[in-house]
């Protein structure tokens, strides 16, 4: 089991703090969560992982850097079937984690005895028929809503530019048809089995990659005829291989990194403490 206080992972430049709740001894709340997130003042991260191992049963709560929760999250599911599989959780390659949007079936890969990617099912994807046009101000938008176990709201036709997506992100994600507000992805169709896609992500904003959100992309573009059941999603961060199925049902299979193994220090976990 994890002899630390935390670890720190990427997905595709996608970033993590995971804990294990029995171990971590302080309980995490939405201030906490936003002072370990914070990139000067804390550990700096899009989000924290908050494990929980009972036997062979695991579970995990996904924290958005701004203290609220995430149903699903494909970058951070793979980063806790590392975490898993590496600290001594379990040793089996494929294993099952728990998320608030249901079970996620998880196959790990390794290398020299690490992991360095992991294969996840990640159910089958939703799509709102009632909305192919979306109106926000200087914008009609032709997008797609669709549920991956998170709400996206994948757009078409807008140039794949930072500045469109700092543009448009925020626009969507706060728009008033979301009152849970809302993944959002400006998607790029190259070829039968490419995408390219921006990714403005809930609870963090700009994100240089998102598991689920290239899910959601590859069903999106799928559905509407655009590609093919193999689909690699490029985002900024990286590429996520993608299989749809006519059901739309989804599998996402893409690299994961360990980056360090920490201790807090006196100061931060009084500090954090303090914030309740």
């Amino acid at each position: 089991m994890l002899d630390a206080d935390f670890v720190k992972s990427h997905g595709l430049g996608n970033d993590y703090i995971v804990v294990d709740a029995a171990h971590f001894g302080i309980a995490l709340t939405p201030e906490r969560v936003r002072l370990l997130c914070h990139r000067h003042l804390g550990l700096g991260s899009d989000g924290v992982l908050e494990i929980s191992a009972t036997d062979d049963r695991f579970s995990v709560k996904i924290w958005n850097p701004d203290g609220s929760e995430a149903e699903r999250s494909g970058n951070g599911l793979r980063i806790a079937a590392k975490f898993l599989s590496e600290h001594g959780y379990t040793i089996e390659h494929s294993f099952t984690i728990v998320t608030a949007a249901g079970p996620v079936k998880t196959e790990v890969y390794r290398d020299a005895g690490r992991v360095v990617a992991v294969r996840l099912e990640m159910g089958r994807a939703v799509i709102d028929r009632g909305v192919k046009t979306l109106d926000v101000p200087g914008y009609r938008l032709d997008v797609t809503v669709v549920s991956v176990g998170n709400p996206h709201c994948v757009v078409f036709g807008q140039p794949q530019t930072r500045d469109s997506l700092l543009a448009i992100g925020p626009l969507v994600e706060n728009h008033a048809r979301f009152p849970a507000r809302i993944n959002v992805q400006l998607a790029a169709p190259d070829t039968r089995d490419r995408v390219r896609a921006l990714v403005w992500e809930r609870g963090a904003g700009h994100t240089l990659a998102s598991g689920t959100s290239a899910c959601a992309v590859a069903a999106v573009c799928y559905d509407r005829g655009l590609v093919d059941g193999k689909v690699t999603v490029v985002m900024e961060g990286g590429q996520l291989d993608v299989e749809v199925a006519k059901d739309l049902s989804i599998i996402m299979t893409g690299p994961v990194e360990e980056v360090f193994v920490g201790s807090l220090s006196p100061d931060m976990r009084r500090r954090l403490v303090e914030v309740q």
